[in-house]
């Protein structure tokens, strides 16, 4: 390390410690003057977050790592970037205000280095080290924050798929899933999952797939279609398949798809009169399902 890098980082560390508290309440207010308090995140716990940011910043730049390498090399520094940055991404906050929000910490810094440094004092090496300490900061937060966000849309994608793919007990063994919009390979692994775990909570013996809400049908939505049917059957459990408008049939013949080992319906209401046939229940709930359709 050289004198003038040595010198510097002494100021910045100087600083940093003087100057904790207001370095906080500054970060705080340029925060609040960039965007309003939102996302979840209060007053008091950005200054709780300024405090706890500005603490392990200073323990870590006193450790002697290279600069570039503090916020990764300290466990505490590297922990609280992280989670500053995930805070923000679970609240909603777009990465531009995280960005901006990180800059505003090195403004707060470099105001009280300057305070610090007084009228003789260079200001030079002191700016660079705290724009090369505070960049390696703003790094790790956009990769944590698009992780972060990544993480959350596949939540969120998987909690979709889970509520398109509802399996609703029709009445005692028999057990019916609705199929709305276009059924791809993860959709049709969630609808196999969700069937096969209520066949084995419900002593099923009849599943019906109604597809009348899948727009079109080809090979590989066919071929979804006969694995969920095999799956079924393995587990002990006859599949019918409905909602066959005569466009599909068209479609599947021009194909060449071969369905002549799937029991299909036309209509949910065909399929039903089939699971009663299937199960031998005529039960009330049975015959209202039946009168319903």
């Amino acid at each position: 390390m050289s004198t003038g890098e040595s010198t510097a980082r002494e100021r910045v560390l100087s600083a940093l410690r003087e100057r904790a508290d207001q370095i906080a309440d500054r970060w705080v207010q340029l925060q609040t003057q960039q965007t309003p308090f939102g996302g979840g995140i209060s007053e008091s716990e950005h200054r709780e977050e300024a405090d706890a940011l500005v603490g392990t910043l200073t323990t870590a730049l006193d450790n002697g790592a290279p600069v570039e390498r503090v916020v990764t090399a300290d466990r505490e520094l590297h922990r609280s970037v992280t989670e500053f940055s995930l805070r923000r991404a679970r609240g909603g906050t777009t990465p531009t205000a995280t960005a901006l929000a990180l800059l505003a910490l090195k403004e707060a810094v470099l105001e009280a280095v300057q305070d610090t440094a007084g009228e003789d004092g260079d200001l030079f090496e002191a700016a660079l080290l705290v724009n090369r300490l505070l960049d390696a900061a703003g790094a790790l937060t956009f990769e944590t924050y698009v992780g972060g966000r990544e993480e959350i849309i596949r939540r969120q994608s998987s909690q979709l798929l889970e509520a398109s793919t509802p399996v609703v007990r029709l009445w005692q063994q028999v057990l019916a899933v609705p199929l709305v919009g276009t059924l791809d390979t993860a959709r049709t692994q969630v609808v196999m999952e969700n069937l096969l775990q209520a066949i084995q909570e419900h002593e099923a013996l009849v599943a019906i797939i109604d597809i009348t809400g899948v727009p079109t049908v080809d090979t590989a939505v066919a071929q979804h279609l006969m694995q969920t049917v095999n799956a079924v059957r393995l587990m002990g459990a006859d599949c019918v398949i409905s909602g066959i408008r005569p466009p599909i049939a068209q479609t599947i013949a021009q194909l060449g798809i071969d369905l002549s080992t799937i029991l299909t319906k036309a209509t949910l209401a065909d399929a039903l009169r089939t699971a009663v046939k299937l199960t031998g229940n005529v039960s009330p709930e049975a015959s209202e399902a039946l009168a319903g359709s």
